[in-house]
């Protein structure tokens, strides 16, 4: 039964069955180490432009570093051109992640309108040249994420699947959406069971993952063989611990308190200042304490004032003043 079985993927096997997507602007070597302790079977870098690589764009090859704490690892490549796309997977396999996969399901505009991610639905030959030319390319295991189709009248999860496996692709990932429907309506479980049926190489399951309940409910419903989470970790990296203790049957850990969420919250921060340095670090916490907080007592008035604030220790303070406050039941008079 998938639900016991080891998630392997090529020669790897994983230690669980729930993986961090890929999230452009999010999964930098920060968020993947924090993720990986707190259960993340397998960890992906941000969405990598493989144009970026093989024009040699500094800011594009930075993304490719990643320690050796956050493996195993995969670098997502995106891309159309077949030729493009095997140069820069060779330029990923210098720095010898666990795998590369191939983003063929991003529905953003400004990425199907270059004729990339979701557009390669569309265009099936293509999708074959680009899996054949990386494949080809490196040593690395390929893996590929999609969409079920470009829209309903032409779903070609199934087919694209059958295609990718012949082609020496190792794994699959199945956003259960089509590329019209971006983030809305529910992600179909029919149609990643369908393609489990279809195929010998592991499937993953994505969309609408955002508790341990959805996520064991997805192995059970398609018997896929893991299942990947992406917003649902936003601020909640505690999720991966806690889904494969429910898939295992076992007592849930129980959800953080707000204490540990401030905690974790400052820690990351503390790691983004390390790395960044202040002015960057301040700016792209923002988010991440928005997903912290999210929720949480008092929570919408705490981001407003931290969103107008410009140093660090000033924002650390704040956080810390925060969690004392609600700690000691003081939230009706913080700020």
């Amino acid at each position: 039964m998938a639900a016991n079985k080891t998630l392997k993927i090529g020669d790897v096997s994983l230690q669980g069955k729930f993986l961090l997507a890929p999230m452009s602007g999010v999964t930098n070597s920060i968020f993947r180490r924090i993720v990986r302790k707190y259960g993340a079977a397998l960890v992906f870098s941000e969405v990598i432009s493989a144009e970026g690589l093989v024009r040699g764009n500094f800011r594009t090859l930075r993304m490719l570093r990643f320690r050796e704490e956050e493996r195993p690892i995969s670098i997502q490549l995106l891309g159309s051109d077949p030729q493009v796309m095997a140069q820069a997977a060779q330029i990923v396999s210098r720095f010898n992640p666990d795998f590369i996969d191939l983003n063929f399901g991003c529905p953003a505009r400004k990425v199907t309108g270059k004729g990339a991610g979701a557009s390669l639905l569309r265009d099936i030959n293509l999708s074959r040249r680009i899996i054949e030319a990386v494949v080809r390319a490196t040593p690395i295991p390929v893996t590929l994420k999609m969409r079920i189709g470009w829209d309903s009248r032409s779903i070609v999860a199934l087919q694209l699947a059958k295609l990718a496996e012949d082609c020496g692709i190792r794994g699959v990932i199945i956003h259960g959406r089509t590329a019209s429907q971006k983030f809305s309506g529910e992600a179909s479980l029919e149609m990643i069971g369908r393609v489990k049926e279809e195929v010998s190489i592991p499937v993953i399951g994505n969309g609408d993952v955002n508790s341990p309940e959805r996520a064991r409910k997805m192995i059970l419903t398609t018997g896929c063989d893991g299942v990947m989470i992406g917003r649902g970790a936003l601020g909640n990296p505690w999720i991966f611990l806690q889904a494969q203790a429910y898939l295992r049957g076992e007592e849930p850990p129980q959800p953080p308190s707000l204490k540990e969420k401030i905690k974790l919250c400052l820690a990351h921060y503390r790691m983004a200042l390390e790395e960044m340095g202040e002015f960057k670090a301040v700016r792209e916490m923002r988010k991440n304490i928005s997903w912290y907080t999210k929720g949480l007592p008092q929570g919408s008035t705490l981001r407003k004032e931290i969103y107008e604030m410009e140093r660090s220790a000033e924002v650390m303070r704040r956080l810390s003043l925060y969690q004392k406050s609600v700690v000691t039941g003081g939230v009706c008079g913080f700020g």
